[in-house]
């Protein structure tokens, strides 16, 4: 560390912890409080209670949850197959090639998501690809703002990989499409399982496009809690954001575990 001293170090901890504390636990904290409070008119809510987590797992909210799941499962699916693709043929691409692949991938979080959004819409709007309407138009805005994710993520466990397995295989005769299936891919596992929670967790929460291009019959949660806190039910969009990070984080733990069961391999 760059504080040396004892009382000094315990300065720059209690800072951290207090920042810490403020900025993240606090405003979690606070949601999952008012998604359990009956009312709060005050300074601290008047009372505790399942009532609005029960609605908030009622028939229609049930649908926007059962949309995020399968928008962010199939988006996390595509972002880590082109994603990881890229990442894996970027290496061994010229220069100039590698270095157009890295921009456009890193283009969709460059720019705000409202913008990304807005160009699919005008894009898939008109023949001959007419995705306007669709759920598929959801799915492509997802997969394109988290596939940048996936990329650098892939990306980045490429590039700690020893070569000397590759090596290996390549001296003993093994094609490169050998290499790739049973060298590379296999201890890119981790990387893949990683790219894909966070993709995964990233579309989960996306709102900023998705309510541009979303149509009736395939609304997402945080479309719904958008809604909800616009109407000023803010405690009932709370309720519906706990079941949001609850759902978020079983499937994060879940992919996790794969991760760590790759790891070990």
């Amino acid at each position: 560390m760059l504080v040396w001293t004892r009382g000094g170090r315990a300065a720059v901890v209690t800072v951290f912890a207090l920042v810490v504390a403020v900025v993240v636990a606090l405003p979690l904290l606070t949601v999952l409080v008012a998604g359990l409070a009956s009312e709060w008119n005050g300074v601290l809510s008047s009372g505790l209670g399942g009532a609005r987590l029960a609605d908030a797992l009622a028939q229609d909210n049930q649908a926007s949850l059962l949309v995020s799941v399968q928008t962010a499962l199939v988006a996390g699916v595509v972002a880590v197959v082109v994603g990881g693709w890229a990442a894996i043929a970027a290496p061994d691409a010229p220069g100039w090639l590698r270095r157009i692949t890295t921009a456009v991938f890193a283009l969709p979080v460059a720019v705000p998501s409202v913008v990304v959004g807005l160009g699919v819409l005008i894009a898939f709007s008109r023949p001959p690809f007419v995705l306007n309407g669709t759920l598929w138009i959801v799915v492509l805005v997802h997969s394109v703002l988290v596939v940048a994710f996936a990329y650098a993520t892939v990306g980045a466990g490429l590039a700690r990989l020893d070569p000397v397995y590759a090596q290996a295989a390549d001296s003993l005769g093994a094609s490169p499409l050998r290499i790739l299936l049973t060298v590379r891919l296999p201890m890119l596992l981790p990387a893949f399982t990683a790219a894909f929670g966070l993709s995964f967790a990233l579309s989960m929460g996306e709102l900023g496009a998705t309510i541009m291009v979303y149509p009736p019959g395939w609304r997402t949660l945080p479309v719904t809690i958008f809604a909800l806190s616009d109407r000023g039910a803010a405690l009932q969009a709370a309720a519906n954001t706990v079941v949001l990070l609850t759902a978020t984080l079983v499937v994060s733990l879940l992919v996790g575990r794969i991760r760590g069961r790759a790891a070990l391999r």
